[in-house]
């Protein structure tokens, strides 16, 4: 699955905060930072891990305009 800095993915589990499932990612390499949209915690995973959990990715330059 392919994502990048600003993609808007979603974990296969949601975060204990129950706002939201959706999450930013903030920075990428070795790791990659994501940020619940929800309440704004942010969490730190391997990219194996992130790959791991990683359920769907919504792509940050999808234009919704008709």
């Amino acid at each position: 699955m392919e994502y990048n800095l600003n993609d808007i993915v979603e974990m296969k589990k949601q975060h204990p905060c129950k706002k939201s499932n959706q999450w930013k990612i903030i920075r990428m390499g070795a790791d990659i930072k994501i940020k619940c949209l929800g309440c704004g915690a942010i969490v730190m995973f391997s990219r194996r891990d992130f790959e791991k959990r990683l359920k769907k990715v919504i792509p940050a330059n999808v234009d919704t305009t008709d």
